[in-house]
C-alpha cells in the first residue's frame, strides 16, 4: 500500500505512492507479542499493521488517517458512533446531546466522574478550551468548527452555538481531531486558544487524553506505540497492556497477519485477501466511504467535449458500471449518488446511473463530438485501499470505446496532477471523495460553484436548478425532509451535472481469528479501544 497527502485545499487526506518503510519491531519488548488477555485484566501486545498516512498526533493539528486512528486510541471526544453505524451520534465524554429547532444551538450535558490519564477530573472548561483551541490554531481540521463558538453554560454542560443553522454538528463532533485535552497540561507546555500555540511538540512524545490508551513512543515514518491508561474509567476497559500501530507496506502486511507477526492488517485490496487462510485469519469486506468519481470539465475552453450536455450524458451511459464493481474486487459498491451507501441522504442503489449503450451512442450523436478525444487524467501512483486509479481509467477507456467515445489517458504522478486539479484545467479527471465527516452537507462540494464544481468550472449560472436544489438541502433542518432534499440534489446531479459517482471500493479489515471488535470506520478506520480478544482461541 502507500502514503497519503490531501487532495483538497483542506480537508482529508487522499492517497499518494510513496514507500512505506517496514521498520522491525521487537515485539517481546512491548508485552512478549501474545494477543491474550481480556477486557478486564488485559495483557500482551496487539499489533496493527498499516500504511501510515501520518504528521502529528497533536489532536487539533491532525487530519491524516494515521492520526485520527492513534487519536482516537488515546482521547475521547463529546460524541461518538457505535462501530460503523454513521447515522446516529452517540454520548461519549457527553451524555446525550440537544440540537435546537432552528440548529443553531447544541447542548451538552457532560458525563461525571470521568478523568484524564493523569486521574484529574475531565471538565467543561477542558472541553472548552480543547475545542477554542482546535479553532484558533487555524490548523487542518480548523474549518470544522466555523462560525461555531463554544461556551460553559455550568460546570456540567458545554453549549455550542453556530452563526448558522448547522444540522452536521451532532456529526462532526466525533471526528478525532474535536478530542478533549487536559487544558492544564496542555497550557503548561505551549497550548493556547490562538495561532501563537506551541503545543505539537509536547503532544507527539505524550497524550493528555482521557481514551484508553496513552503514548509511549512515536516515529511518524515507522511506529507508533502505546500503552494502556490505568486511570481509564470509560465504558470497557482496554484490552491489551501494549497496541504497536506500524507502516507496514500492503504486501507484507498480508504475510505478517497471516503468520501471527502482527494481528491486524487494514490496507489489503479484494485481491490480497482473497489467498488469506481462512482457519488463521478473519477478513471483514464491505464497501468504504470513500466514492470515486469522473469529472467533466465544463469550461468550453478546456475542452469543447466536455462542456457538451450531450456528450456528458453520453459518458455516463456508456460506462458498464458492473463491470466498474468487478474490478473494485469483494465489497465494492456502487453509490446511487455523490453520497456513499453508508451516509445519511444516501441516494438508494435504485437511483444509480445505469450502462444504456443505445442511449449513449444516440446521445454522442446528437452531441456533434464523436471526432473529439479528451484527455482523461488521474494520478497514475494513486491507490486506494488497494485498487490502482491506473487500472481504473484503462478499463474507463475501453468501456467508453466500445460506445465510439474515445479519451486518450494522461496519467502524472500525483503531485504533479494535483495542481492541474485543483486549478480547473483537467478535460476528465479521475478523482476520489472521502467525507470529513458522515454528513450529506460534507458534499455540497459537488454543487455548483462548490469546492470541486470550481474545480470543473461548474458555475451556478450554468446549472441554476442544481444549485437550487443544493441550496434547498443546506437550508433544510428537519431530518426526514432534510434527507429528501439531499436525494433531490443527488438525482439532478445524476440528471445534469458533470460529475459521475463511480465506485465505492471496498474496505477490507484483516484480523487474527483471536481478535474481536475490529470494525471499520471512514473517520477513525478502526477503533482501537474496542479491539478485544476472544476467549475461545
Amino acid at each position: 500500500m502507500i502514503g497519503r497527502i490531501s487532495i483538497r485545499a483542506r480537508g482529508r487526506s487522499a492517497a499518494l505512492a510513496a514507500a512505506a518503510t517496514l521498520v522491525a519491531v521487537t515485539v517481546a519488548a512491548c508485552g512478549g507479542g501474545s494477543s491474550e488477555g481480556g477486557g478486564g485484566s488485559g495483557g500482551g501486545a496487539l499489533v496493527v499493521d498499516s500504511s501510515f498516512d501520518l504528521k502529528t498526533i497533536d489532536p487539533g493539528r491532525e487530519y491524516e488517517l494515521t492520526g485520527q486512528l492513534l487519536t482516537k486510541g488515546m482521547y475521547e471526544t463529546l460524541l461518538t458512533f457505535e462501530g460503523n453505524d454513521l447515522t446516529t451520534p452517540v454520548g461519549a465524554l457527553a451524555t446525550s446531546y440537544e440540537l435546537s429547532p432552528d440548529a443553531t444551538t447544541l447542548t451538552l450535558p457532560l458525563a461525571q466522574g470521568r478523568v484524564f490519564s493523569d486521574g484529574t477530573p475531565v471538565t467543561a472548561d477542558d472541553v472548552v478550551f480543547s475545542l477554542q483551541r482546535l479553532a484558533g490554531m487555524k490548523g487542518n481540521p480548523s474549518f470544522l468548527l466555523d462560525g461555531v463558538t463554544v461556551a460553559k453554560k455550568d460546570d456540567a454542560t458545554v453549549v455550542l452555538t453556530s452563526a448558522e443553522p448547522n444540522p452536521a454538528l451532532p456529526f462532526i463532533l466525533p471526528n478525532p481531531a474535536l478530542s478533549i485535552v487536559n487544558a492544564e497540561v496542555v497550557q503548561a507546555n505551549g497550548g493556547t486558544t490562538d495561532e501563537s500555540d506551541a503545543a505539537e511538540k509536547f503532544l507527539n512524545s505524550a497524550s493528555a487524553g482521557s481514551g484508553p490508551y496513552v503514548l509511549e513512543s512515536l516515529d511518524v515514518a515507522s511506529q507508533a506505540v502505546l500503552t494502556r491508561n490505568e486511570a481509564y474509567n470509560g465504558p470497557d476497559r482496554p484490552a491489551y497492556d501494549t497496541v504497536v500501530v506500524r507502516n507496514v507496506k500492503a504486501a507484507t502486511q498480508a504475510l505478517n497477519v497471516q503468520k501471527g507477526d502482527s494481528q491486524v492488517a487494514l490496507d489489503l485490496s479484494g485481491d490480497q485477501v482473497q489467498g488469506l487462510d481462512a482457519g488463521r485469519v478473519t477478513v471483514t469486506s464491505g464497501p468504504s466511504a470513500y466514492m470515486i468519481f469522473l469529472m467533466l470539465n465544463q469550461s468550453a475552453e478546456i475542452s469543447p467535449a466536455t462542456s457538451n450536455p450531450q456528450y456528458v450524458s453520453a459518458v455516463k451511459k456508456a460506462i458498464d458500471y458492473p463491470g466498474l464493481l468487478g474490478v473494485a474486487g469483494a465489497g465494492a459498491v456502487q453509490p446511487g449518488g455523490i453520497i456513499p451507501s453508508l451516509i445519511t441522504g444516501a441516494l438508494p442503489a435504485a437511483g444509480a446511473l445505469t450502462h444504456d449503450p443505445a442511449g449513449a451512442a444516440a446521445d454522442l450523436a446528437a452531441s456533434g463530438m464523436a471526432g473529439e478525444r479528451p484527455t482523461l487524467a488521474y494520478p497514475s501512483d494513486l491507490t486506494l485501499n488497494g485498487l490502482s486509479f491506473q487500472t481504473i481509467a484503462e478499463r474507463l477507456q475501453s468501456q467508453l470505446a466500445a460506445a465510439g467515445i474515445a479519451v486518450d489517458l494522461a496519467p502524472a504522478p500525483v503531485a504533479t496532477e494535483l495542481d492541474n486539479y485543483r486549478n480547473g484545467k483537467e478535460q476528465m479527471g479521475l478523482w476520489y471523495w472521502a467525507p470529513d465527516f458522515p454528513d450529506p452537507s460534507n458534499y455540497l462540494a459537488f454543487a455548483p460553484d462548490g469546492l470541486i464544481g470550481e474545480r470543473a468550472n461548474w458555475t451556478a449560472t450554468a446549472a441554476p436548478d442544481i444549485a437550487a436544489a443544493a441550496t434547498a438541502a443546506d437550508a433544510t433542518v428537519d431530518p426526514a425532509q432534510r434527507e429528501a432534499a439531499y436525494h433531490r440534489f443527488q438525482e439532478s446531479l445524476n440528471a445534469g451535472g458533470p460529475f459521475i459517482p463511480l465506485v465505492q471500493p471496498p474496505s477490507n479489515i484483516v484480523t487474527a481469528n483471536s481478535v474481536t471488535g475490529a470494525v471499520y470506520n471512514p473517520i477513525w478506520t478502526v477503533d482501537l479501544g474496542d479491539i478485544g480478544v476472544d476467549a475461545a482461541q
